[in-house]
């Protein structure tokens, strides 16, 4: 076989090879936001509306990728597991349906506000988003409940971190859960705001501590 032919012959195999190794590893994308079945102990209607703004989120984070942790000091970027939306986006949702669903009230973030109704903001800043399979899912969020005339009502922040098996799906339910445990914390709170008390910051405590 001439030299040309089989350099041809085996570019073309290599090339093969190449396609068929990328049509093997599809891409998965994943939700924070819980099934409707998970939150269904909501409440009576607390005679409230709520507007849960934007979430920030850290900057190492902020990516369509996944990010997960393989050691205290290496992370890894997963090009093949991906958010279905922008965090920020998966996480304000997120929030907002469980608050939603424990407090049995609505969301009316973008919305016109109904004249006469009490409107509760609910301002989250995700300080910590980790994630590292088999271990832990750990979120650490400081968050606010404002009213009217941006008045200030509570300022605080939780912790909550789930043990998790192996697997991005446990993973992703250990996030699930751990924003569902940051929404109670400002439900809790929320409710004595809305019957005029001055709650103190819930003491969030982690399942376990990485």
């Amino acid at each position: 076989m001439r030299p040309a032919r089989l350099i041809a012959r085996s570019a073309a195999i290599v090339l093969a090879v190449g396609l068929a190794a990328c049509a093997s590893a599809p891409t998965h994308f994943y939700t924070l936001q819980a099934g409707a079945a998970a939150r269904a102990d909501a409440a009576a209607a607390p005679g409230f509306l709520i507007d849960v703004l934007p979430v920030a989120v850290p900057a190492q984070v902020d990516q369509p990728e996944m990010l997960i942790r393989e050691s205290e000091q290496r992370v890894a970027v997963l090009d093949d597991e991906r958010w279905v939306a922008p965090l920020s986006a998966e996480l304000r949702d997120a929030v907002a349906a469980d608050l939603a669903a424990v407090l049995g009230t609505r969301d009316v973030h973008g919305l016109a506000q109904p004249p006469q109704a009490a409107v509760y903001r609910i301002q989250v800043d995700v300080r910590r988003f980790d994630s590292w399979p088999g271990r832990h899912a750990l979120i650490e969020a400081d968050w606010s409940i404002r009213g009217s005339a941006d008045r200030v009502f509570a300022t605080c922040t939780s912790r909550a971190s789930e043990n998790v098996g192996p697997g991005y799906d446990a993973l992703v339910q250990g996030h699930q859960h751990a924003l569902a445990r940051i929404a109670d914390d400002v439900a809790a709170t929320l409710r004595g705001v809305a019957t005029g008390a001055a709650p103190p910051c819930p003491q969030s405590a982690a399942n376990a501590t990485p």
